[in-house]
C-alpha cells in the first residue's frame, strides 16, 4: 500500500488508468448522510425481536454482539437481507419469525422521525444540502459530468426513498445512467445486476468500470467482474462504532483504492484518468 503523493488516498493495488467510461456510486455513507445514524434503530430493533419473540437465554450484550456483525457484514445489500437474517436467527432460537418484509416496514417505520426532521429541512431550504452530502461528492459527480462520464446511482435503500432523497441534495441529475433501489419484490435487483447490465449493454472490460462505495458489498462485486473499485472510508455516527474497521472491512473486500471522502478528488480523478 502507498498513498498518492501529499494525500491521504491509499493505492492498495496497481491498476489499469485511462479507460474508465463509466461510474457507479453507493448511496448511504457514499454520497448521502441523510440516514447517518441508521444501526442506531436498526440494532436495537432486532435485538428486542431475538429477545420477545424467542426464549432465549443469551444477554443483552451477547445478542447485540450477533447483530452487529450481521448488520455491518450485510452492510450495502438490500436492507431486506438483514432482515432475512434476524429472521433466520429468531427460527434457530426456537421462535417463528414474522416476515422479513414485516420486520422491514417495522424498521422504516422507526427509521423515519430520524430522518424527516433532516428531509424536511432540506425541502424547505432550512437545512443546507452540503451538511448532508459526503464531503466535496457533489463537486466530484460535477467533474465527472464535465468529463462526458456516464454515472449511476444504485443503493441498498428502497428506490423511491433514494431518487427522493438524491433530489433534495441536489445530486440526481448527475446520475445520467440512472438511480436504482431496492424494491418490494426484492429479487428484482440487486447492485451486481445493475452492474452486470452495464457491462452488457456497453460490452465493457474491467477498467472501463469504476465502482464506488462504502460498502462491503459494491467492493466485492466491483472485483467479480474485474471492474476498478474505491472504497470510502467516510464516517458515520452510529454508537456501536460500526465505522471503526470500515476501512479495513472495505480493503478485505478487495478495494484498489481507499478513500475518506472526496476532499482530494480532483487528485483521484487526476490519478484514475492520466490527467
Amino acid at each position: 500500500m502507498n498513498n498518492l503523493e501529499n494525500t491521504a488516498i491509499e493505492i492498495h493495488r496497481e491498476i489499469q488508468t485511462g479507460n474508465i467510461h463509466h461510474v457507479v456510486f453507493d448511496f448511504d455513507g457514499t454520497i448521502s448522510l441523510i440516514r447517518d445514524g441508521w444501526q442506531n434503530v436498526m440494532v436495537p430493533m432486532m435485538v428486542a425481536c431475538l429477545q420477545t419473540e424467542t426464549d432465549t437465554t443469551e444477554t443483552q450484550e451477547v445478542l447485540e454482539a450477533l447483530v452487529v456483525e450481521f448488520v455491518d457484514r450485510l452492510t450495502g445489500k438490500q436492507t431486506i437481507y438483514q432482515m432475512i437474517q434476524l429472521s433466520e436467527e429468531i427460527e434457530k432460537r426456537g421462535g417463528t419469525p414474522k416476515a422479513p418484509l414485516a420486520y422491514k416496514d417495522e424498521y422504516n417505520h422507526r427509521l423515519l422521525p430520524v430522518i424527516e426532521e433532516r428531509i424536511a429541512g432540506l425541502a424547505a431550504r432550512t437545512l443546507s444540502a452540503d451538511r448532508l452530502r459526503v464531503p466535496m461528492s457533489l463537486e466530484f459527480l460535477q467533474t465527472l459530468r464535465e468529463m462526458e462520464i456516464s454515472c449511476y446511482l444504485a443503493s441498498g435503500t428502497d428506490v423511491e426513498f433514494v431518487k427522493n432523497e438524491a433530489e433534495l441534495l441536489g445530486v440526481a441529475e448527475y446520475f445520467d445512467g440512472g438511480i436504482f433501489g431496492a424494491l418490494r419484490e426484492y429479487q428484482k435487483f440487486s447492485k451486481a445486476m445493475v452492474i452486470q447490465k452495464i457491462i452488457t449493454d456497453f460490452q465493457l472490460s474491467g477498467s472501463e468500470l469504476l465502482i464506488v462505495g462504502d460498502g462491503y458489498v459494491e467492493i466485492e462485486n466491483a472485483k467479480e467482474v474485474g471492474a476498478i473499485a474505491v472504497g470510502v472510508a467516510s464516517a458515520e455516527d452510529n454508537m456501536y462504532n460500526m465505522n471503526a474497521d470500515k476501512r479495513e472491512r472495505l480493503i478485505r473486500a478487495g478495494a484498489d483504492i481507499i478513500i475518506p471522502d472526496f476532499r482530494e478528488g480532483a487528485q483521484l480523478l487526476n490519478y484514475l484518468f492520466n490527467l
